[in-house]
């Protein structure tokens, strides 16, 4: 039996409220003496931290000055922890400490003054009293890896006094974290959670039953959020790369120690590179589906450099729903795949069906991508059908996200079915064709979409068409928009009414043609820019299906 729209939407709100409550359970009286214990008397290894460094960052820290988020706070000899933090992503970066990784690239003394006289401040700001941003347990976990792995510098001179404060709060913090792990949202803040426990026990001393326990929590959870194909259960490109830079450095302090790894740590991260490389346009870049944002180079190859797998990527990834349409240097990705659950949809966009398309080292059609650092509403707008390489009926999204803040911005309905097929000639063309019910409950409207790559990989087809159930010939009504969102660094020039070229920095160029509507271009915002939130511009395709239900286009490399 189907629920209704009601009816789901009360029984997310009780779920949410039982996590809520549950979370509270476990937790009990929030209090210092809650998780009181013991303080090790020392620190076993710092792991390594993969993430890229940043000298400037550095610099511009031990003088003073925070660049967070896409901000930069003055603090004028204060703690940053005792002025206003300019934007919530500031403060999850500032709390999570992993800024400390750049003070590895400025004067050892300096660098050293600078982190104690900040990480003491915490201690004494926030390290008392639990509560607030500064203890989610998402946010507790990287703050515990990043202060591993850069104790070296933290405790470079340090008087006795704070050595023992850092190893206390360490403890201290682990501990709290053991109590709130399963009631963690689930997705990549509960898996973090447990790598962070992981790492923890074996970087501080700990018994071998704790450890035993923290790698076995740690496999657990691994097996449930790395799915078969290598994906990530969330469904983002970037969670991939994400947790790589977590699950290596993971992986190499059991090594170092002797101590017996996880028994699916190594499978997982085998199983991940192949899914990430998967993603990777020939260019370099990470597709921008379903809350992937920008990824810089140097990056992505910290963590491809260990990437002992090889041979070339999948055509498709059937767990997390992925297709890859690749002849010779042309790469068409497509998303053909729903949330795995509403727990992991906090981030999913409403952009089933999209595709991202690139030859060679440009990437020509992408999805706007999710900003880094904008605010809660720009976040959710990149999540929209229309901020995706897609068609959009109505002015509708495919899949409803919520906006009530206690259910939090989950994916509360539309597309529930995706039906695929691949297309694999013996000429070497490369297809897929695939549809989403999205607007049938809203519309009555199936929405299909096939694409074929030509042999030659110098030709892409697609026919976009919207229909009705069991009878494909009916009469349809509503408009539709097909958008094709270019990517900044290419350059658009109108040929005719029905044809836009594409031209890149290189000089390589495609034109995009449709016989049976005008190709428009039209402004458009590219959220995935390493500088911010850009302009930039799309072409669509205007679709008014009492007449038009359905479009074919084309899009051809020009010499």
């Amino acid at each position: 039996m189907q629920l209704s729209d009601r009816q789901r939407l009360s029984y997310l709100y009780l779920r949410e409220g039982w996590r809520r409550f549950s979370r509270r359970l476990a937790l009990g009286r929030i209090s210092a003496m809650r998780f009181s214990g013991g303080t090790p008397d020392r620190l076993v290894v710092a792991p390594t931290d993969l993430h890229p460094a940043d000298p400037f960052a550095g610099e511009e820290i031990a003088a003073g000055r925070f660049p967070l988020a896409g901000r930069v706070l003055e603090c004028e000899g204060e703690s940053p922890f005792a002025l206003e933090l300019p934007s919530e992503e500031f403060a999850v970066r500032l709390h999570s400490f992993g800024w400390l990784r750049h003070m590895r690239l400025v004067d050892p003394e300096k660098a050293a003054h600078t982190t104690r006289f900040i990480v003491d401040d915490w201690l004494q700001s926030h390290g008392r009293v639990i509560g607030g941003l500064a203890w989610r347990p998402d946010i507790t976990a990287q703050r515990i890896i990043a202060w591993l792995s850069h104790s070296p510098v933290i405790l470079k001179d340090a008087d006795y006094p704070f050595y023992r404060r850092f190893l206390k709060s360490l403890a201290f913090q682990v501990r709290y974290l053991r109590h709130v792990a399963d009631t963690t949202r689930d997705g990549e803040p509960r898996l973090r959670v447990r790598i962070a426990l992981a790492m923890a026990s074996i970087a501080i001393p700990s018994s071998p039953s704790k450890m035993r326990k923290a790698a076995r929590n740690l496999d657990e959870e691994l097996d449930r959020q790395i799915l078969p194909d290598g994906g990530h259960c969330s469904r983002s490109p970037r969670a991939a790369l994400d947790l790589l830079l977590d699950l290596l450095p993971l992986r190499q302090t059991y090594v170092n120690l002797g101590h017996d790894m996880p028994a699916q740590l190594i499978p997982c991260i085998d199983r991940i590179f192949p899914a990430l490389r998967f993603f990777r346009h020939q260019g370099g870049e990470l597709a921008l589906f379903n809350g992937a944002t920008y990824t810089l180079a140097n990056e992505l190859m910290s963590v491809l450099r260990y990437d002992e797998t090889g041979g070339a990527p999948f055509k498709a990834l059937p767990s997390i729903n992925y297709d890859r349409l690749a002849v010779k240097e042309t790469v068409v990705l497509m998303d053909t795949g729903v949330p795995k659950s509403v727990d992991l949809s906090s981030t999913a966009a409403a952009g089933t069906l999209s595709i991202e398309m690139s030859s060679g080292k440009n990437r020509f059609i992408v999805n706007s991508g999710r900003p880094r650092f904008a605010g809660e509403a720009m976040r959710q707008m990149s999540r929209m059908t229309a901020a995706h390489s897609v068609a959009t009926l109505n002015d509708t999204s495919s899949s409803r996200i919520s906006t009530a803040r206690f259910l939090g911005p989950i994916v509360i309905g539309g597309v529930g079915k995706v039906t695929v097929s691949r297309t694999e000639r013996d000429s070497g063309a490369d297809g897929v064709t695939a549809s989403h019910d999205g607007y049938l409950k809203r519309f009555g409207l199936l929405y299909e979409r096939d694409i074929l790559v030509a042999p030659s990989g110098s030709e892409i087809r697609g026919r976009e068409r919207f229909l009705k159930p069991g009878n494909p010939h009916a009469p349809v009504e509503g408009l539709a928009v097909v958008r094709f969102h270019i990517h900044p660094a290419i350059q658009i020039y109108p040929a005719s009414e029905n044809e836009a070229r594409l031209v890149a920095a290189d000089g390589e160029a495609w034109a995009l043609t449709c016989l049976d509507v005008p190709v428009e271009e039209e402004d458009d915002v590219f959220f995935a820019d390493p500088s911010g939130v850009r302009a930039s511009r799309q072409l669509t395709l205007t679709m008014p299906l009492g007449t038009t239900p359905e479009v074919q286009w084309s899009l051809v490399r020009r010499r």
